[in-house]
């Protein structure tokens, strides 16, 4: 099964390495958490390189845009 999981607020990040140690997908974004380190806004495009970063140093790959569609059974992007 592919399932995602996430957290909200200070948790986010914590939550991305127990997504990613229990063999699921994550997500990340300003909807669910402003900062990327007490006091620090964040911006997306930060949030998503910090999950990144936690999923690649945990021994996992990041999908690219291609690959998600294809496990998720999604027509190609056209």
């Amino acid at each position: 099964a592919q399932w995602a999981s996430f957290a909200l607020g200070r948790m986010q990040m914590p939550w991305v390495a127990q997504s990613i140690l229990l063999g699921g997908n994550v997500r990340v974004g300003l909807e669910d958490n402003l900062y990327l380190s007490r006091g620090v806004k964040a911006t997306n495009g930060q949030l998503v390189e910090r999950a990144v970063q936690i999923t690649e140093l945990l021994g996992a790959k990041v999908a690219t845009p291609d690959e998600a569609r294809q496990r998720l059974g999604l027509k190609p992007r056209g």
